[in-house]
């Protein structure tokens, strides 16, 4: 029986069977109920609209909206509700998006009953609650040493159409003709892209545009 103190909680798992087992298990647990189960991420969304959840969990990998880009949606609806992943993966490529896109917590589907509960209940007086392994993968990255801009990332979208005709060998003219401006303008932006590029000549300019991929 829901209770001013219930924790409402949100299944959205595309096999069934997890749904069942786990809204099973969780309705015994006190203070918290399971309002409503979801075999995708479009009908999730719908489900939390519609009932309003206080926290769910969350699977990654389904069939049409995956986990994260479900999670990011229905966060931008409900930016109060706590996303709990539920998964059987621990890969980067999953894991970091999803904590990306606003998911509260990281558990592993080999978590045991007890520790999902207390997720639960930890998510709704707003501490997190990590997976040992991911938590281990957090502070790793959290420690390596972040890698610097690459300095064409400071160009304009006209400074970086320069740059690709400049690297093709163009001449000012050329690149005034092709671009609808003037040469007085062209030889403004081939300084500024000197300056930004820490280049001292069109030379190096287009040795830069090709070995990072910018002339074609």
């Amino acid at each position: 029986m829901e209770t001013e103190s219930t924790i409402k909680v949100l299944l959205v798992d595309d096999h069934e069977m997890v749904r069942i087992g786990l809204a099973a298990v969780l309705n015994t647990e006190d203070g918290i109920e399971v309002v409503g189960e979801a075999s995708n991420g479009h009908e999730g969304i719908r489900l939390a609209q519609e009932y309003k959840p206080d926290v769910v969990l969350m699977d990654l990998v389904m069939e049409g909206m995956d986990g994260i880009e479900t999670t990011r949606k229905l966060l931008e609806l409900h930016p109060d509700c706590k996303v709990i992943v539920l998964t059987s993966y621990l890969d980067d490529e999953k894991m970091y998006p999803v904590i990306e896109a606003g998911a509260f917590s990281y558990l592993l589907k080999t978590s045991r009953a007890g520790e999902i509960a207390e997720a639960i209940r930890a998510a709704a007086r707003g501490q997190s609650v990590l997976e040992s392994q991911v938590a281990s993968k957090m502070m790793n990255r959290l420690r390596q040493p972040k890698a610097s801009a690459a300095a064409h990332e400071d160009l304009t979208d006209r400074e970086m159409d320069v740059l690709r005709l400049l690297a093709q060998g163009k001449s000012n003219q050329d690149i005034a003709d092709e671009l609808f401006i003037g040469v007085k303008t062209v030889k403004f932006h081939v300084t500024n892209i000197l300056a930004k590029l820490n280049v001292e000549d069109r030379t190096q300019a287009a040795i830069y545009a090709y070995k990072n991929g910018l002339a074609e």
